[in-house]
């Protein structure tokens, strides 16, 4: 079926595109390409992939310049002229290759004080959020956030703002201030309502559109927004 015109992205920030000639074959995905190149071509390049279909997240990758999970990505969808140009993830340090630094991303999900803080005992029988409850589909609309980044790489706010929380911290955030299961609302939102919080998005509306989950993390921060000012105006962050 021809041949795959590949350049790739090596070396750290200060590194270059490689160029590789791959050959095309039906159904092939980006992250093929990438494998391929790895063990047929270059047995240095550094890539990061684990389940090869859609649940972890970490073959995310720069593909023409648009953040993508490269496992879920067909060649035929985005070569054209039988071109790919793959580089690591933007708005994260490289550490080699295409493989990011993650730390940074992780960080901002703590500062966003991301994790669950129940009230409940062991001993206390389970806490049960109703199917059909208002705070339940808050919840369900951006709980299958799998932490993958895309959408902190396609986020503008991020470039311009390094301390910017992102869209994913952002979106963790509502989903735990909608739980109701959860005892540290007021101080999540505190969390969140600085300068580099959820004020500071400017609703381009990249990391919605890139989320490969379809998740909106857009709406999240919209919704963070409103909870926020209300939480302000009652004296209560």
């Amino acid at each position: 079926m021809g041949m795959l015109h590949v350049k790739v992205w090596r070396g750290t920030e200060q590194g270059e595109f490689q160029a590789f000639e791959v050959p095309r074959l039906e159904s092939q995905t980006v992250l093929d390409v990438v494998t391929y190149i790895q063990r047929k071509c270059d047995a240095s390049l550094a890539y990061r992939f684990a389940c090869r279909v859609g649940v972890c997240g970490s073959c995310a990758m720069s593909v023409n310049g648009q953040a993508r999970w490269t496992c879920r990505t067909h060649v035929s969808k985005v070569a054209a002229e039988d071109r790919l140009e793959i580089a690591p993830l933007r708005n994260l340090p490289v550490v080699r290759d295409l493989v990011t630094d993650m730390r940074e991303f992780f960080d901002k999900w703590a500062r966003a004080r991301g994790q669950f803080q129940g009230g409940k005992r062991r001993t206390d029988d389970f806490a049960r959020v109703a199917p059909d409850s208002r705070e339940r589909q808050q919840v369900d609309a951006g709980i299958e956030c799998i932490g993958c980044g895309v959408c902190y790489s396609a986020c503008d706010v991020v470039t311009w703002n390094r301390d910017y929380l992102g869209p994913a911290a952002l979106n963790r955030a509502w989903t735990l201030v909608n739980d109701v299961r959860d005892v540290s609302r007021k101080e999540r939102l505190a969390a969140v309502a600085g300068d580099a919080g959820c004020h500071a998005c400017h609703t381009h509306m990249n990391c919605t559109e890139r989320c490969p989950k379809q998740i909106s993390p857009t709406a999240a921060i919209a919704g963070l927004k409103r909870m926020a000012l209300a939480a302000a105006v009652k004296g209560e962050i």
